[in-house]
């Protein structure tokens, strides 16, 4: 063989060998791609999977919030519905207001206004009164029932106001006012603003830090409503498949709608402000319907930095800031070029709102309680909706009242400063009023300025002096049924005279108001003229035990004790108490239980609970009335006459009160109130109730009876079961030939005076002019220290 070819022989297995390897190394490679390719479809498949996953838990997620609405979690508070009667005074624009709120479309003109409801009528005013009432028929009716009012919504996961708006509601230059500073391309993107987003990554990656914001309205609109606030990756993933399942299942209007309602914009007081129906309100006092372009500017403004621009306390900020926004509305030509130049030359034109969502925050955060000892187990998931007892027109009454009342009060405390008298810190004031009838509280205030000062008092244990009298009146009047030695009546006496009652080891000297004393009085003018001393011989001889057992009866606190100065008050309680417990004077003998709930519906319409009033006997009605009939003396010749000189004429009865503070506590047939004012510190007043809680009593009881509903207050009428007859202050005996001016006075049957004044009780007193006449000798003369 030839060498060559041998060698050619040799060599041929390295190259067999080296083409083997190349095969199996394109093998190898061709098996890797292939299996690459099989990863990375399992691994797409996989995370399509996984996103659509979580994309299915978070649309569900997503879905079950938006059907609940952008208030998923937040209790919608309704006040009572308002009956509107001839009469009634009110102006057009007030009943304007009072339908929006409660939902109500209507027609305006110069004098009349047009409902358009359920059930549509016409309300014709004249001199600033409601003249008439016609209804769809045409025919003339004397009331009308406007439904319930929306007051605000309230977060039950935190302290938030909100109010809900729809996307008609709003006016064009708040809408171009949101887009121009948060995005304007809302309107034409799909969820993602591409341009934008590559922007803020260029600038972002430029200056190695994040400069830019690119979340739209949509995005913002997902992190707001269901993400918390943090920025990993997870969250953003989380957020860009809501806003993709946002732009699917809504349009653009409804998710600029619930942008509007959710976005926060600042805080007053203690509250934060949620959404543009509440700022509105909250900063302007407005409508969100009456916003200027300014006003509009100026909120879109708040949606970047709410705290850092809170227009209260940093203005000059947010006019930069609504000037920026004029800008950008300018150069997306929302607005013109004259129309920028006259908006940024006007002030900010803040008007914080003053009305019923202020001070009645205080009837709120009780009404939020009594929710939670009412449903218990039954609490709802979402959202409720909580319809009220209050009456708005009420409780602008209170507070007008209050902020009158109030200034007298520091008027005359300022000028006691002046003559170097020490005074308390600033006063504070309490007052509630309710339907003596059913309970319903509809009008309260718990202080002066919640923003301030959240303490309720209202709920605040204090000593009520005087206030607490008729219940001591009352164990004595009692004695005419349960028996008693003597029994007492309006006519017994007492001798009000300097005394020391001992009681256990210890002993008590109470004074009367200035260091008067009177002698010998009867029950009735002991009452009318608060007089202490011959109050504890009262309730001495009714019995202290039987006093406080009534008192707790009555619902006053447990911790009232059978002691002499029970008898002057000296125990605490509230203003609430004091309310529950006069029920029984107003309402026959029949106490019932203050409320503050009418209904509770959860979101999908079913009640959770609906009020009943809680009603118990605890006077004989006969003892009511007599009691009623002498705190109506109180109002006509004792220490409350200054409520007729005010000009309040309806029949009403009450009692001033006069401890380191100052109450009053009275009611008609249709209303009872109850007004206490007094330093929070405990500082002593140094005003009589009768000058400091007695004209808020009065203004406030002249305002509700504006309205027919409470203004229409009748007598209160005698059970059967009481007499009327007349007897002489001096004597205790019937009025008669020898005694003709007597006293009217009502008794329980079969304890009037029997016997008329005799001659033996006539004695000749000198007169002025240098005669003789007769008046009739004092009870002290004829019948010593007894009581009758």
């Amino acid at each position: 063989m030839d060498p060559e070819e041998n060698q050619s022989i040799e060599k041929e297995p390295a190259c067999v060998e080296k083409e083997s390897s190349e095969v199996s190394s394109r093998h190898t490679l061709r098996w890797a791609l292939i299996t690459c390719g099989v990863l990375l479809i399992a691994a797409t498949v996989a995370l399509g999977l996984t996103l659509g996953l979580v994309y299915h838990r978070i649309s569900k997620r997503v879905d079950e919030r938006l059907a609940a609405g952008p208030f998923q979690n937040a209790v919608t508070y309704y006040a009572a519905p308002e009956v509107l009667s001839v009469g009634d005074v009110m102006a057009p624009a007030e009943l304007v207001e009072a339908l929006k709120r409660a939902g109500v479309d209507s027609t305006v003109t110069e004098n009349s206004v047009a409902v358009h409801s359920a059930l549509p009528a016409e309300i014709q005013f004249a001199k600033g009164a409601i003249s008439s009432i016609t209804d769809v028929n045409g025919r003339r009716v004397a009331r009308f029932e406007l439904r319930a009012q929306l007051i605000t919504n309230l977060s039950n996961q935190g302290r938030a106001k909100r109010l809900m708006v729809h996307y008609s509601d709003m006016p064009p230059a708040l809408v171009h006012a949101i887009v121009s500073a948060e995005d304007k391309r809302f309107f034409g993107h799909s969820g993602f603003d591409v341009p934008r987003i590559a922007k803020a990554m260029y600038v972002d990656l430029r200056q190695r830090r994040k400069e830019q914001g690119a979340s739209t309205i949509s995005m913002q609109l997902a992190r707001n409503l269901w993400l918390a606030h943090d920025k990993n990756w997870k969250r953003k993933m989380r957020e860009a498949l809501i806003t993709f399942h946002l732009e699917r299942k809504l349009n653009k209007q409804e998710i600029f709608e619930d942008y509007c309602n959710a976005v926060y914009l600042g805080g007053r007081g203690t509250f934060s402000i949620s959404g543009f129906g509440e700022a509105a309100r909250a900063y302007f006092n407005k409508d969100i319907q009456q916003l200027n372009l300014t006003e509009s500017a100026m909120l879109a403004g708040l949606i970047q930095r709410p705290s850092y621009l809170n227009p209260f306390r940093n203005p000059r900020r947010v006019l930069e800031r609504r000037n920026l926004v004029l800008a950008l509305m300018r150069e997306n030509k929302y607005i013109t070029r004259a129309e920028y130049k006259v908006a940024v030359a006007a002030p900010l034109g803040l008007h914080p709102g003053t009305s019923e969502l202020s001070e009645s925050q205080y009837f709120l955060d009780i009404a939020s309680d009594d929710i939670s000892k009412k449903l218990e187990e039954r609490q709802p998931a979402g959202s409720a909706e909580v319809y009220t007892t209050i009456d708005l027109r009420l409780q602008r009454a209170a507070e007008k009242a209050i902020a009158d009342g109030m200034q007298l009060v520091d008027k005359e405390l300022a000028a006691r400063r002046k003559r170097g008298q020490p005074i308390g810190p600033r006063p504070q004031v309490a007052l509630i009023a309710l339907d003596p009838r059913t309970g319903e509280v509809k009008a309260l205030c718990g202080g002066r300025d919640y923003a301030s000062s959240q303490l309720d008092r209202v709920l605040s244990k204090r000593p009520p002096g005087s206030v607490f009298k008729p219940f001591v009146y009352t164990a004595a009047l009692n004695t005419a049924l349960v028996g008693g030695d003597p029994v007492l009546t309006p006519a017994s006496s007492v001798d009000d005279s300097p005394t020391t009652f001992e009681y256990g080891n210890q002993t008590y000297s109470p004074s009367n108001f200035n260091h008067q004393f009177m002698g010998r009085v009867t029950l009735r003018y002991a009452l009318a003229h608060s007089l202490n001393v011959a109050t504890v011989k009262v309730g001495e001889i009714a019995g202290f035990d039987k006093v406080v057992a009534i008192a707790h009866q009555a619902g006053l606190n447990e911790d009232i004790q059978a002691t002499p100065s029970v008898a002057l008050g000296a125990y605490q309680v509230s203003p609430l108490e004091i309310a529950g417990a006069y029920t029984m004077f107003a309402n026959n003998g029949v106490r019932v239980q203050p409320a503050f709930i009418s209904t509770i519906r959860d979101q999908s319409g079913t009640d959770l609970y609906e009020h009943q009033p809680e009603m118990r006997r605890v006077l004989d009605q006969r003892v009511a009335f007599v009691m009623v009939d002498m705190l109506q003396e109180v109002m006509r010749s004792g220490t409350a006459a200054g409520v007729r000189a005010r000009g309040f004429k309806l029949p009403a009865a009450g009692k001033t009160g006069t401890s380191r503070d100052g109450w009053f506590a009275g009611f008609t047939s249709q209303l009872l109130c109850v007004v206490w004012v007094g330093f929070d510190d405990y500082s002593e007043l140094g005003l009589e109730g009768a000058h400091s809680a007695l004209p808020i009593w009065t203004e406030f009881m002249m305002g509700a009876a504006q309205y027919k509903q409470y203004g229409d207050a009748k007598p209160f009428p005698p059970p059967p079961g009481v007499v009327r007859v007349a007897f002489d202050p001096g004597t205790g005996d019937l009025t008669g030939p020898y005694c003709p001016e007597g006293v009217p006075s009502y008794f329980i049957d079969g304890t009037q005076p029997k016997a008329e004044c005799s001659p033996q009780e006539i004695e000749l007193a000198p007169t002025a002019d240098g005669g003789f006449a007769q008046r009739t000798m004092p009870v002290a003369q004829r019948l010593g220290d007894t009581a009758r």
